[in-house]
């Protein structure tokens, strides 16, 4: 039997983390939280090995990207941008973006939060092939070889996939620049 208590710890502990993986690899906060929630299904599973285990962020970081990739090729006919999604959801009435600027905070730490924010939203507005390589390199630290054998494509398609996202990042960003 778990100690709920252990568990709520853990879950509160790593939660953040589990989450922001998803959501920047799936671009959906709903399916991000759906995903959330089994990988800690998956681990109240075997908490009593992995509860006190040093290596329980990296297996969480593991099974978030795995079921966060099975989620996308299992839904591909479904994907849709970032900005075709109805504003909100997260359920708590305040979107991520919301939630990443800490009240109270001084104005450069909302500047950068700001500035997250964007980044954030910017990837999200990527398209599955290019946001997913992008995510697990630079928030993953995976090398090229590791996203390739992840992603079941050879190098090539990873290195062409990371350069393409990141200039479409950098024109997303632009765009929003300009808007301002």
């Amino acid at each position: 039997m778990t100690d709920t208590s252990a568990f709520e710890a853990f879950v509160c502990k790593h939660q953040d983390r589990v989450f922001g993986i998803a959501v920047r690899l799936l671009g959906d906060q709903a399916e991000a939280e759906d995903v959330s929630q089994t990988v800690f299904l998956k681990a109240f599973e075997r908490f009593e090995r992995l509860g006190s285990n040093p290596s329980a962020g990296g297996w969480l970081r593991t099974v978030t990207t795995n079921l966060c990739l099975n989620h996308l090729s299992r839904y591909r006919a479904r994907w849709r941008l970032f900005s075709q999604r109805s504003p909100g959801g997260t359920g708590t009435g305040r979107s991520y973006e919301d939630r990443l600027v800490v009240p109270g905070s001084q104005s450069v730490d909302l500047e950068r939060a700001g500035e997250h924010a964007r980044l954030e939203q910017g990837i999200r507005g990527l398209p599955p092939h290019q946001r997913v390589p992008l995510v697990l390199f630079h928030f993953e630290d995976k090398s090229y070889r590791e996203i390739a054998g992840i992603l079941g494509v050879t190098l090539a398609k990873v290195k062409t996939d990371i350069h393409r996202g990141r200039q479409a990042l950098r024109r997303l960003m632009e765009m929003n620049d300009e808007r301002r």
